[in-house]
């Protein structure tokens, strides 16, 4: 059987992270660091997950803002307009769940948004991070509350360092 998806592990500060490709864009990035692939990524597929593993070091690293991946989440068609909508929120800055609802034409479907925001099969590079209750505070992240409040921390301390 031929491989379509390919796998890598890659380390990071708040614990590993498993990146899948199909060799031309990342399908998902979260933090079960546990490959199950054992097939060994080919030329293009291997080229594609060291760029993903590169610039997450420089996204830990305070060095990267935005990534320039390409995306191919799969996911409903509300679930991809939301998805699209994280990529609006600039590095260092959140959203509400409103505020997304708002953006994706749909104001009064908060909750499915918020629903939409915890099946992002794309960790940090589509910044569902950045979405927080509107009263400020820290709601729902699939990698844990502790992981959102470093990644907002990560993002604070070098978003104003980062500006030209």
């Amino acid at each position: 059987m031929i491989a379509t998806h390919w796998q890598r592990r890659i380390d990071s500060p708040l614990g590993p992270l498993r990146a899948t490709t199909d060799g031309k864009a990342l399908l998902a990035l979260d933090f079960d660091g546990d490959v199950r692939d054992s097939v060994e990524a080919p030329g293009d597929a291997a080229r594609f997950l060291d760029r993903v593993a590169a610039q997450v070091a420089e996204y830990f690293a305070g060095r990267r803002t935005a990534f320039d991946l390409p995306l191919a989440p799969r996911g409903t068609s509300f679930q991809q307009d939301v998805w699209r909508a994280l990529l609006s929120i600039p590095y260092g800055h959140t959203a509400s769940y409103s505020d997304v609802a708002r953006t994706v034409g749909r104001p009064a479907a908060v909750r499915a948004v918020g629903a939409a925001n915890g099946r992002n099969p794309i960790a940090i590079v589509v910044p569902c991070h950045r979405v927080i209750g509107a009263d400020g505070t820290l709601t729902g992240y699939a990698g844990g509350l502790r992981r959102k409040q470093a990644l907002l921390a990560l993002e604070a301390r070098h978003a104003f360092a980062l500006q030209p």
